[in-house]
C-alpha cells in the first residue's frame, strides 16, 4: 500500500481558504451553550469556609461536587478567575477517556505492576462519570461510543495486526476515509461529550448542592498563617481550612511546581452540519471518536448536530510559557489542519468550517497528572493532564480530597499518585528542548516510525512531550 504523508497529498489552496473563509476564532462549544449560561457574581469583601476551590474547570467543579457528596454540610467556595468552563474544559475535543495515564503503552512504561489497577480505577471513573450524568440529569451530549484508532502510514497497520484488528474494508466500513489502512474499535474505554453542556451543567449541579461560585475572580495569592490558608483577589480576602488548586495549564501559585508543567497550544476546526448526502458518504452510523497513530496525531468526533471537530497534530510551544489569547489564533495551524481535513475526507470537498480555536493544554513530562500537597498538608494540587482531562479530572478531584482528608484509599497507595515527575528546564532550554523533539516526532512519523537518539534517551529517562 503506499504511504500516506498528508503534506504530499495536499488539497488545494483555493478549498481550503474557501473552507475557512467564514469561521469564526472562538471555541464552537461555548457558542453553542451562550443562550443557557448562567453568570456568577464576582467574589468581594472577606469571607470564610472550609473548602476554596481555585479554578472552574473540569478538576475544579469535579471536585466541588465530590466534596459536597461526601460531607454536604462542608463549605465550599469555588473562585474562577474568567467564566466556569472557559480555559481548557472549554476547548477540548469532548473525548472522555477511561485512561489516567496517557493510554495503555505510556502506563505499562512507568507503571507495569499497577496497570491493571490503575486500568480498572479508570474505568470505574467513567462509569461514575456516567452514572452522575444519569443521577443529576445532566445535559451534555453523552454517548460511550469509544473511539476507532486507525492506521494511516503502513508501520502503523503493522503495529496494529493481532486481536481486535480491523482491515482497511472493515475499518472503511465504519468511517470512510481512503487513508485508513486498518484500525482498531476500543469500545467501552471512551464516551463523546459536549464539554461546553457539561462545564455548565457541573456548574449549575455544584451550585445546587451549595457550592458557591465566583467568577471575574481571580486568585493573586496563598497566604499561610496557622491552621488556615487566605486566598488574595483583586476585591477580596478568603480564609480556607484547605484549598484545591486547579489551574491547569496557567502558571502554579505554589512556585515550586511553575516548571512541572507547561502550555502546549493545540488547535481544532469545528465544521458545519453535514447534510445527509454528506453524512451518507462517510458513513459513520456508530459515531465513534477517532484517533490516528501517528506522534503528531489527529483526533475527530462527530457532534449531536452531525458537525466534524477535527483538531491536534500541531502542538506547539511558545517562548517564555505564557498563557496569552494571542496564541488562540495560528493562521498556518489551521490551514494544515484544513488540508488534512480534506485528505482524509475528499468526498466532502466544499464544507464549510464554522469555528476555529485553540487553546492550552498543562502537559507534564510524564503525560499524565501529577499530585500534590503544600503549606503543611492545607493546599492540594493537580496538573499535568496532556490533553486527557475531561475524564482524569474527576479521578484527581478524588484523589486531591483524599489527600487533604489524610485518606488511606486505594487511590492515594498507587505509586502513580505518590510519585511526581521531574520538571521541565526552564527557559531557554525549555524552547530549544520542546522544538528538538517536535523536530524529531516528525521525523519519526515520516520515517516509517524510527525514533531517533533523542527520543530514545527521552523514552529511556522517562521523559517527554505531548499534546
Amino acid at each position: 500500500m503506499p504511504q500516506i504523508v498528508f503534506e504530499r497529498q495536499a488539497p488545494a489552496t483555493a478549498l481550503i481558504h474557501s473552507a475557512l473563509a467564514d469561521s469564526v476564532n472562538r471555541p464552537f462549544w461555548g457558542d453553542d451553550v451562550a443562550a443557557r449560561r448562567r453568570a456568577f457574581p464576582q467574589f468581594q469583601g472577606s469571607a470564610d469556609s472550609a473548602l476554596a476551590i481555585v479554578g472552574g474547570g473540569f478538576l475544579g467543579l469535579w471536585t466541588a461536587i465530590l466534596a459536597k457528596e461526601r460531607d454536604p454540610a462542608r463549605s465550599v467556595v469555588l473562585l474562577e478567575a474568567q467564566r466556569v468552563g472557559w480555559a481548557a474544559s472549554g476547548r477540548n475535543g469532548g473525548f472522555c477517556e477511561a485512561s489516567l495515564t496517557h493510554g495503555e503503552e505510556n502506563g505499562h512504561k512507568r507503571w507495569p505492576e499497577e496497570m491493571a489497577e490503575l486500568e480498572a480505577q479508570g474505568l470505574r471513573n467513567l462509569d461514575e462519570i456516567e452514572a452522575t450524568i444519569q443521577r443529576y440529569g445532566i445535559d451534555c451530549d453523552f454517548e460511550r461510543t469509544g473511539v476507532l484508532v486507525v492506521a494511516v502510514e503502513p508501520y502503523q497497520d503493522e503495529q496494529l495486526r493481532g486481536e481486535g484488528y480491523m482491515s482497511a474494508a472493515e475499518i472503511r466500513a465504519e468511517l470512510n476515509s481512503p487513508t485508513f489502512l486498518s484500525g482498531f474499535w476500543e469500545k467501552d474505554s471512551t464516551a463523546m461529550i459536549h464539554p461546553g453542556k457539561l462545564a455548565l451543567e457541573l456548574a449549575r449541579v455544584a451550585s445546587e448542592l451549595g457550592v458557591q461560585i465566583y467568577e471575574q475572580s481571580a486568585v493573586l495569592k496563598l497566604q499561610s498563617a496557622g491552621a488556615r490558608v487566605t486566598l488574595h483577589t483583586e476585591q477580596g480576602q478568603l480564609s480556607a481550612a484547605r484549598v484545591v488548586l486547579a489551574t491547569n495549564a496557567f502558571p502554579s501559585l505554589l512556585k515550586r511546581y511553575r516548571w512541572h508543567t507547561i502550555p502546549v497550544y493545540d488547535y481544532v476546526l469545528m465544521t458545519e452540519p453535514l447534510t445527509p448526502e454528506q453524512l451518507a458518504s462517510i458513513g459513520w452510523q456508530h459515531r465513534q471518536g477517532i484517533a490516528d497513530m501517528a506522534n503528531q496525531f489527529h483526533y475527530y468526533r462527530i457532534t449531536r448536530d452531525n458537525r466534524i471537530l477535527f483538531g491536534g497534530y500541531d502542538a506547539v510551544y511558545n517562548f517564555g510559557g505564557k498563557v496569552s489569547d494571542q496564541h488562540d489564533d495560528r493562521p498556518e495551524s489551521f490551514e494544515r489542519l484544513a488540508s488534512h481535513f480534506f485528505t482524509t475526507f475528499p468526498q466532502l470537498a466544499g464544507l464549510r468550517f464554522s469555528h476555529r480555536w485553540g487553546g492550552a493544554i498543562d502537559t507534564s513530562t510524564r503525560f499524565c497528572a501529577f499530585f500534590a500537597l503544600a503549606r503543611g498538608g492545607k493546599v492540594a494540587y493537580a496538573a499535568g493532564f496532556t490533553g486527557l482531562g475531561v475524564g482524569a479530572t474527576r479521578f484527581a478531584g478524588n484523589v486531591l480530597l483524599d489527600k487533604l482528608d489524610g485518606l488511606d484509599t486505594e487511590r492515594t497507595r498507587l505509586r502513580m499518585v505518590r510519585e511526581m515527575p521531574p520538571p521541565f528546564p526552564p527557559e531557554p532550554l525549555a524552547y530549544v528542548a520542546v522544538q528538538a523533539t517536535r523536530w524529531s516526532l516528525n521525523r519519526a512519523d515520516h520515517n516509517h516510525g524510527k525514533r531517533n537518539l533523542m527520543l530514545r534517551t527521552m523514552d529511556a529517562l522517562g521523559l517527554g512531550f505531548d499534546s
